[in-house]
């Protein structure tokens, strides 16, 4: 609990019991979870909990830089309290979403319409099957 109370900190937010409470989730589940997913895991351990505190919570750790908002797919949004340089492939079959390592930063492409041009955020996401639904559907590994 210290941890997630000091990152909070570190990032200009200040920690509240809630706030502290869903930072410690995204911490222990690199599952990339919905507003539903942490709702739905936090609020037996905290009754006072709302969706809405859960999503304007999310809001602000992802407008201050303290997680990801990852909009991988068009129905929903997910976060991410793993800050380090990695891409995310989602499964279309079983819609988990898993971190991939990235062995150096993605760079920006200076082409001729875009001199001047400053990225500041950048993501890579894949799309395909995950090894166990590719197996399911009898895919080649390739």
């Amino acid at each position: 609990m210290n941890h997630a109370r000091q990152y909070l900190i570190d990032n200009g937010i200040k920690p509240s019991v809630q706030r502290i409470a869903i930072m410690k989730y995204l911490f222990e589940h690199r599952t990339h979870p919905t507003v539903d997913d942490i709702f739905h895991d936090l609020h037996d351990a905290i009754p006072t909990l709302s969706r809405t505190t859960v999503y304007n919570t999310l809001k602000l750790f992802a407008e201050k830089g303290a997680i990801l908002s990852l909009t991988i797919d068009e129905k929903k949004v997910r976060f991410d309290g793993y800050k380090q340089r990695h891409a995310h492939f989602r499964c279309l079959e079983c819609d988990e979403v898993f971190d991939i390592s990235l062995d150096r930063d993605v760079e920006f492409p200076q082409e001729d319409g875009l001199r001047g041009f400053k990225a500041v955020e950048t993501h890579v996401y894949h799309r395909g099957y995950c090894a166990e639904c590719a197996k399911k559907k009898n895919f080649n590994n390739n």
